[in-house]
């Protein structure tokens, strides 16, 4: 698959000359990609974007996608994880879903439409033949710029994901979900510590250091 040129191309050290109408932070945004190498590498292997080697990267630690053939990529636009999932696991029945439209991925069904929608969890399953093996979320809410109220926001769209999850996922299989800042509420730790063998939090190498986001991996369903 050919990569997507953006602004990812540049060189290290390269910077944006001023530009009207261009906010502070939109060059500094604009300088960092230039200049991030799993930008640069995602370009050149053709993903659609960084987020790619996150998941990679924490398949490598906890062998998510082994022996997995059920797949569900909550929140999948621009679809990366769906394209990692493709190129490891091509047997794998794979849905991706997100409010925003996605280019085709091989092998991929992609729906349009909410996950909390009330037919969506019947339509997914309908999709992947079956319950799922893995339930994937990268979502996080959109930012305000108040942390708090950037957690909690995130924190609600993780709750609804996790009950996506029990609802959808068969006995012995995983549920992995970005959080911010203070990870994941006592509540939630404990529902889903009674639901899971295993319960951790992650920060793959590819998530940037000054981003309060980590990874939550659960798994082990129980039933």
């Amino acid at each position: 698959m050919p990569p997507t040129r953006g602004a990812g191309g540049g060189r290290d050290g390269r910077r944006l000359a001023p530009k009207r109408g261009r906010s502070a932070s939109s060059t500094r945004w604009l300088e960092r990609q230039l200049t991030d190498p799993y930008v640069r590498r995602a370009l050149a292997e053709g993903y659609r974007a960084r987020a790619a080697y996150k998941l990679i990267e924490l398949d490598a630690r906890f062998g998510l996608l082994r022996g997995a053939t059920r797949i569900v990529d909550l929140g999948a636009a621009p679809g990366s994880w769906c394209q990692v999932v493709h190129e490891r696991v091509p047997g794998a029945r794979l849905v991706g879903i997100d409010l925003l439209p996605m280019d085709p991925i091989p092998g991929a069904v992609l729906l349009q439409q909410d996950f909390l929608a009330p037919d969506a969890a019947a339509a997914i399953e309908q999709a992947l033949g079956g319950p799922a093996d893995l339930v994937l979320s990268d979502m996080a809410a959109n930012t305000v710029g108040h942390a708090p109220t950037d957690h909690l926001r995130t924190l609600a769209l993780v709750e609804a994901a996790a009950a996506f999850a029990a609802e959808i996922l068969k006995p012995g299989g995983s549920f992995v979900a970005k959080v911010l800042a203070g990870g994941t509420e006592g509540a939630l730790l404990a529902d889903l510590k009674r639901q899971f063998a295993s319960v951790k939090h992650a920060k793959p190498p590819a998530s940037r250091k000054d981003s309060r986001e980590t990874y939550l991996v659960a798994q082990g369903f129980r039933g």
